[in-house]
């Protein structure tokens, strides 16, 4: 595994390296001081998981995270000594995974960088489940593929996670504590921003209007809930 580690700290630098290669010993830590050699060693190692100052000298780190998502879904894991509630969801509108407001532990760094690779993984393919269909949207859970009048929706693996768990309780509402702590993990539970951004993600994707939709309902006060088609194609249990 190789972790690129983007920061104009080097003290910092240095204990994360040696953090990260005590914990995966086979990985290879890859170290940038500010955002353009960041980039560029993104592009030249194709790292499986990014950590990344928003602080940086000559190219700070949103601009970094915008490059990176022109090209691909790796992820990536925002570090800031900000605590800006509004630094932190402007992170995660451009793509940003996670976010690590600094001073924090080392073991909760490495549990934030397990549970990011964790949902980076797609849910495995349940063969028995037919496809979901919602008028023109279809989903099919075998092959993770996501269509809309036929033509291929493209999804990142956090977003795929998300609009798995709404169309297998359509027509049910699901809090938003559930939702967190089924697509982020349990420690998640408290972080509604995260929700909030990733629903409007899928909204501008599915919708035909993402300001009046009419697939991901909001209920006030509970949550989130997908609206049953006419005619559902599973009658399993739900998950």
């Amino acid at each position: 595994m190789q972790i690129l580690i983007v920061d104009d700290d080097d003290d910092l630098l240095e204990a994360l390296a040696i953090g990260m290669q005590l914990q995966w010993q086979d990985a290879e830590v890859v170290t940038a001081g500010d955002g353009e050699l960041g980039l560029q060693a993104f592009f030249e190692r194709s790292p499986d998981v990014v950590l990344l100052d928003v602080g940086l000298p000559r190219l700070d780190g949103f601009a970094v995270l915008r490059r990176i998502r022109e090209v691909s879904d790796t992820p990536v894991i925002m570090l800031t000594a900000r605590g800006d509630e509004l630094d932190k969801v402007r992170g995660l509108e451009i793509g940003a995974d996670d976010y690590v407001t600094k001073p924090f532990s080392p073991l909760e760094l490495l549990a934030r960088i397990k549970a990011v690779l964790r949902r980076t993984d797609l849910p495995p393919p349940t063969r028995a489940m037919p496809s979901f269909v919602a008028d023109e949207l279809a989903v099919n859970f075998d092959s993770h593929e996501v269509t809309k009048r036929g033509a291929p929706i493209a999804l990142t693996a956090l977003e795929y996670r998300l609009l798995y768990h709404l169309v297998r309780n359509a027509g049910h509402v699901l809090s938003r504590e559930a939702l967190l702590a089924r697509v982020w993990g349990d420690q998640y539970r408290d972080q509604a921003d995260y929700l909030k951004v990733y629903i409007s993600r899928l909204r501008s994707k599915l919708e035909d209007d993402p300001e009046h939709p009419r697939y991901i309902l909001t209920e006030r006060g509970l949550g989130y809930r997908f609206a049953r088609p006419p005619h559902p194609v599973s009658t399993q249990a739900r998950r």
